[in-house]
């Protein structure tokens, strides 16, 4: 069984006795790998630990693992952190939206599929959720993810009559359809949810931006009046998508 080393972000995981852990990491030249840290938290005579007493979510860091796409889990050999993002822990909202982003991935890409960019992107917003420009960052984040995966609903024709959006009028999204619908269709799609013209404008207008995290700089300051709709629309449309219900959602918005 080979060994690779590779840079990692703790997407997952799940405490397995008392000193092992089960991770899901996402790596970025490997994709998702699910690692089993025996000994995490067990600590030699001298006060050490070869994974740092442990790893937590979001955590950053280089991993020697075995690499078997066949097997459903393998050994972690090594790990050193190199971003504990100390900073983004400061902030109860930073972690609600950052564990969010890392579910995300965790459950939008198939396992040992590198997705390079969007290590990238995860990586970058996970640094800018810890500034004052959280909402538009994890919101930027999200749409690129979503187009990435190929779950990204469509935000720019009406999904029955293919219409045009330009955000004037009524708007209404359904995630049975995964997208939105004109005012005229609206009254025969049962899911239907209306939607704000000036979130819709928004969300078309992040959609143009050139991808990456600098397009961030370009976005007005959001508030969550503004983003807290719009997650929950797209929470609807993604679960809708998985056929099964997210974690971190009841904690990101407060339901």
């Amino acid at each position: 069984m080979a060994m690779v080393r590779d840079y990692c972000i703790c997407v997952g995981k799940v405490e397995y006795s008392e000193t092992s852990q089960i991770l899901n990491l996402f790596s970025r030249d490997h994709g998702l790998v699910r690692v089993i840290a025996k000994g995490a938290h067990r600590r030699t005579k001298a006060g050490a630990s070869r994974f740092d007493g442990g790893i937590d979510l979001l955590d950053g860091g280089d991993a020697v693992f075995s690499f078997d796409p066949a097997r459903e889990l393998v050994p972690l050999t090594e790990w050193s952190l190199t971003e504990g993002r100390l900073d983004l822990r400061k902030n109860l909202r930073a972690i609600y939206l950052g564990l969010y982003a890392a579910e995300l991935v965790s459950r939008l890409f198939e396992e040992h599929d590198p997705h390079r960019e969007v290590f990238d992107r995860l990586s970058g917003v996970l640094m800018e959720l810890s500034t004052a420009r959280l909402e538009e960052a994890f919101l930027s984040f999200e749409l690129d993810l979503l187009k990435e995966s190929g779950y990204l609903p469509e935000l720019f024709s009406c999904v029955e009559c293919g219409i045009r959006m330009d955000g004037i009028g009524l708007s209404f999204f359904s995630p049975d359809r995964g997208g939105v619908i004109c005012g005229r269709c609206e009254s025969a799609i049962p899911d239907r949810q209306q939607l704000d013209g000036r979130l819709l404008r928004l969300l078309q207008g992040i959609l143009r931006l050139p991808r990456g995290e600098m397009s961030v700089l370009r976005l007005p300051r959001l508030t969550r009046h503004q983003t807290d709709p719009i997650n929950s629309m797209l929470v609807a449309h993604i679960e809708h998508r998985l056929g099964k219900r997210l974690r971190l959602p009841k904690y990101m918005l407060g339901r």
